[in-house]
């Protein structure tokens, strides 16, 4: 049977892809916000560097590594696919009608917010150089087993590892991407140790407007993120879109009301965390559920992601920009209360659901989905955070991570990059000099 180009589901993830690009200057601007500002251009350096760093290497050998012939469950065939060669056999997505160029293009956008994510658990003290390698070995070594394991057809996707209980449920990324980016954010942050002055001093965020347009810009391009996964114009996309915009909404109000009763105070900090917070929970399960799992979702997220950003306090280790408290915690909500709130009732709300996958716990599917999803949700966390911490020791054997205290301390921007945001910030620093 041979298959026709669907112009409009191609048109469509065109835009999907484009969506997703945006978010990582969109993150650039959220994690820009939240530093000093004598390192504000360093980080979203870091955020701009993974575009060129992953984008390279997704269509080197990332796309083939992910979606190639299997190899022992845990890669692709780097040679099948290398260069986006792709045979005119499989030039095309059959069931979709889209071309498998464009699918690689909006796969590629997933690889790149992954490893900028990262960035955020290590602000403020980081070598720029050190940075760039380890975003080529992280992406090559850790982003593109984990998403051929999910989605490739490997160990954690539908015949891998839990393949006797039911299929795993990961609709756009809550392991491949949050958990994974969070897993890796914990293990850096415990390699490079705490910023100078972390628990003894406030290290306030220096541009809270940059703050909330990047929420923003995160929130608009997260559209293409999960309504994009479906891979087609239909039903699935808008339960997805739909889902995407109530769990969101949901999580910005609920960490809002727990940081009001803890606090006294709902801030505008609050409200855009409590935004990525939504958006990375209900990534996995954004076309898995119906809308009151969406609901249900977004407000545990809130709740719990606003008390989870405060452990790193109580445990000592400095998670810069909170990757751990909203990503991994985030993705970790997400992955598991797909186990309680799944549903395949798909002539009721449009739903896409894994063939062969059963219902959630309370839908009636017992605790055989809510088991599966946890065991894909350790596996995630122990595989990422083990191999990430040992390719951050290695580096920072060879290159080392830190910067020197003075460059921490005089501004990151000013020494490393040679430009300062803000004219206000190198008159201070003039001044520093000639007072020496």
């Amino acid at each position: 049977m041979e298959f026709e180009l669907d112009s409009g589901n191609t048109a469509w993830m065109i835009m999907a892809s484009s969506l997703v690009l945006l978010m990582t200057p969109g993150l650039a601007f959220f994690y820009g916000g939240m530093v000093r500002g004598k390192s504000v251009l360093n980080m979203m350096m870091m955020s701009f560097s993974a575009i060129g760093v992953a984008g390279l290497i997704w269509v080197l050998y990332g796309y083939s590594m992910t979606f190639g012939t299997d190899i022992g469950g845990i890669i692709g065939n780097p040679a099948d696919y290398f260069g986006l060669a792709i045979p005119d056999s499989e030039s095309l997505m059959a069931a979709v009608g889209v071309p498998a160029t464009v699918a690689a293009g909006f796969q590629a956008t997933f690889a790149i917010i992954t490893v900028a994510l990262i960035s955020g658990a290590i602000a403020d003290r980081a070598k720029f150089g050190t940075w760039l390698v380890f975003a080529a070995i992280w992406v090559t070594i850790v982003y593109i087993p984990m998403a051929h394991m999910v989605w490739g057809g490997g160990l954690l996707g539908a015949d891998g590892i839990t393949s006797a209980l039911s299929v795993p449920i990961d609709f756009a990324g809550g392991t491949v991407v949050h958990i994974n980016a969070g897993a890796a954010g914990l293990a850096l942050a415990l390699l490079l140790g705490r910023r100078k002055g972390f628990g003894r001093e406030p290290i306030r965020p220096h541009n809270l407007p940059f703050v909330m347009l990047g929420a923003a810009l995160l929130w608009f391009g997260w559209f293409g993120f999960n309504a994009g996964s479906e891979f087609a114009a239909d039903g699935t996309a808008g339960r997805a879109w739909i889902n995407t915009l109530v769990a969101t909404g949901v999580a910005m109000l609920a960490w809002l009301a727990t940081e009001k009763f803890r606090d006294g105070h709902a801030t505008s900090l609050g409200a855009a965390s409590g935004v990525v917070a939504g958006l990375v929970a209900i990534t996995p399960a954004a076309a898995a559920v119906d809308t009151y799992g969406s609901i249900a979702i977004g407000a545990v997220a809130g709740v719990l992601c606003a008390l989870a950003v405060g452990l790193k306090y109580r445990f000592g280790y400095d998670d810069s920009l909170d990757v751990v408290g909203v990503h991994l915690v985030g993705g970790l909500v997400g992955t598991v209360l797909i186990g309680f709130f799944a549903t395949d009732n798909a002539e009721q709300f449009g739903v896409w659901y894994p063939e062969g996958a059963l219902n959630g716990l309370f839908y009636g599917g017992g605790f055989t989905q809510l088991l599966t999803q946890i065991i894909v949700a350790v596996v995630a966390v122990v595989f990422s955070f083990v191999v990430t911490y040992l390719i951050g020791l290695a580096l920072k054997v060879t290159m080392g991570w830190r910067v020197s205290e003075d460059v921490e301390v005089g501004g990151i921007d000013s020494a490393v990059h040679g430009e300062t945001a803000y004219e206000s910030i190198q008159q201070g620093s003039v001044i520093k000099e000639i007072r020496a």
